[in-house]
């Protein structure tokens, strides 16, 4: 446990609290009536209540669209269904800033719409709410799909026999056992949209503002540390109560239900009316996940065939915008997340394996502090790298180990969770014959539990990997002019007028959008579990 206590002590708890502690206190005395003071302003309700109001309805458009997803997923057998299964995830993994430039170029100036018939939904809220189903169309599928396969279809088919009609035993009995699992995945999908920052940031123009957009105002733009301090603190509390209702419902649904094999429940489709689901799903596939990954690579082409990446190789044609050329935030952003996904690794290892070992409030409490960078804004992480980290023996603000480090805790909640559950799978008795056997417990991890768990360790590098290179929240705050990350440069593209600016942003986009995809398409061929369930 010291290893990841200190780690997310001096890089999470230190630099987050400082923020905290420069907005709340004034002359070593704390601040608290400055919760009234900002949570009454009109302007910061208009806030919170945005946050809120677009996170349901993001929530319940992804399940309305996606639920009939999760059950031809689950039920229906078809050519060419697993490659279809890591297409609809492609989006799960990608940055938000993709996701928003995507669809950019699909619903914004001079987008497919407006190209077509002369419409915009950039700077609307719909266009905010289709970018959130876009991004977790696959957490509603991959959650629901993954346990609706591994129900017993046979105790629907009794209740029909018995005498009850198909929606009467889909209500009674399949609703309650899929219950828990649609309440995991809209909680998940809650979690995302409530604190998402880079599809607001890009779509929803200065009209829309969300709790993360708005500590990034406060703090970046503003430098009023006692609004950002407050809002962070709302935030974290907010996330906090989500996840535990969220473990709350998974452990429910790990407790209620006896499974079946998904190859035993999946079937062709028979009739029209499944023949027609089918086809919805598989064009709502096509309208909300492959059109604006495909509209996004037409527009990084131009018309003009690969000017844009042309002109991502000069630094000349970028001089007003970087102090290098933007193609080498490709190289940039590879190194750190290898760095990153190295540190995320050790950490979260040793965290999993120190939770497989231990019982008691104590490993409850270190099971907490592993989620915590989930539940705070990154805006308010990275900028206390930036007031924290700037003095011997800790001095890293010019250092470039600081955007990995910053990637690296968001990356160990993925490595945790990838990797516990296999590790409480394995049998302690192998270790125990080991031990028995001579070996020491360098050596019996190595011979015993390392064979076991080293594909999920390659499936957690791979999300670990996936995640760091696409964080953007914090990494904006400390990524160097020279040194600036694929994100980072992408949204610095987008900031500044012109088609050159506009290309080469949809060119980055492309570029990080097709490193996730080959990223997940390794994981897909690597995983151990075949159910499909995050």
């Amino acid at each position: 446990m010291a290893v990841p206590v200190a780690f997310f002590a001096l890089f999470f708890a230190y630099p987050v609290a400082a923020i905290v502690g420069r907005g709340l206190k004034a002359d070593g005395v704390w601040q608290f009536g400055r919760f009234g003071e900002v949570l009454a302003r009109p302007e910061i309700r208009d806030v919170l209540w945005f946050t809120l109001w677009q996170a349901l309805a993001s929530t319940a458009l992804t399940l309305l669209i996606a639920l009939p997803g999760a059950y031809v997923f689950a039920r229906f057998d078809f050519p060419g269904k697993q490659v279809l299964r890591a297409v609809v995830t492609v989006p799960f993994v990608l940055p938000t800033v993709v996701v928003g430039t995507a669809f950019l170029a699909l619903l914004g100036r001079g987008g497919l719409l407006d190209e077509l018939w002369g419409v915009r939904l950039d700077t609307t809220v719909w266009a905010i709410l289709l970018a959130h189903v876009f991004f977790n169309y696959a957490v509603v599928v991959r959650t629901v799909g993954g346990l609706w396969a591994q129900l017993d279809p046979r105790q629907e088919e009794a209740a029909r026999v018995l005498g009850a009609s198909r929606f009467t035993a889909w209500r009674r009995v399949t609703l309650p056992a899929l219950a828990p699992a649609v309440a995991a995945a809209a909680l998940m999908v809650f979690l995302f949209t409530f604190t998402s920052f880079g599809v607001v940031q890009i779509l929803g123009g200065p009209g829309f503002s969300t709790l993360e957009v708005e500590i990034y105002r406060q703090t970046a733009q503003l430098l009023a540390l006692p609004t950002a301090a407050v809002l962070t603190l709302v935030q974290f509390a907010a996330v906090g109560a989500i996840l535990a209702v969220h473990a709350w419902t998974v452990r429910r649904r790990e407790r209620a239900l006896k499974l079946v094999d998904p190859a035993m429940t999946a079937r062709r489709p028979r009739g029209a009316g499944q023949w027609t689901l089918l086809a919805g799903v598989l064009l709502s596939v096509l309208l909300l996940v492959l059109l604006p990954l495909a509209v996004l690579v037409e527009r990084s082409l131009g018309g003009s065939g690969f000017a844009y990446y042309r002109a991502l190789t000069s630094a000349d044609a970028n001089s007003g915008t970087f102090l290098v050329a933007p193609v080498e935030a490709i190289g940039n952003s590879l190194r750190y997340a290898l760095v990153a996904t190295v540190i995320a690794l050790v950490v979260g290892g040793l965290a999993a394996a120190a939770l497989t070992r231990r019982a008691g409030r104590l490993v409850r409490g270190f099971d907490a502090l592993l989620m915590l960078p989930l539940g705070v804004s990154a805006v308010t992480v990275g900028f206390g790298f930036l007031i924290t980290l700037d003095e011997p023996p800790l001095d890293l603000r010019t250092s470039w180990i600081l955007v990995p480090l910053a990637q690296a805790l968001v990356g160990v909640p993925f490595v945790v969770r990838t990797m516990l559950p296999v590790l409480r799978a394995v049998d302690a008795r192998l270790r125990e014959a080991a031990a028995v056997l001579g070996a020491s417990p360098l050596r019996a991890w190595r011979e015993v539990d390392f064979p076991l768990v080293r594909r999920a360790l390659l499936v957690a590098a791979g999300f670990a990997f996936a995640v760091s290179l696409g964080e953007f929240g914090a990494t904006v705050f400390i990524a160097r002019p020279d040194n600036p990350t694929l994100p980072v440069a992408v949204a610095r593209l987008l900031g500044r007028s012109g088609d050159l600016n506009y290309g080469q942003a949809m060119a980055l986009s492309t570029v990080l959008m097709l490193v996730c995809a080959v990223s997940l398409l390794l994981l897909e061929r690597i995983r151990t579990d075949r159910s499909g369930e995050f």
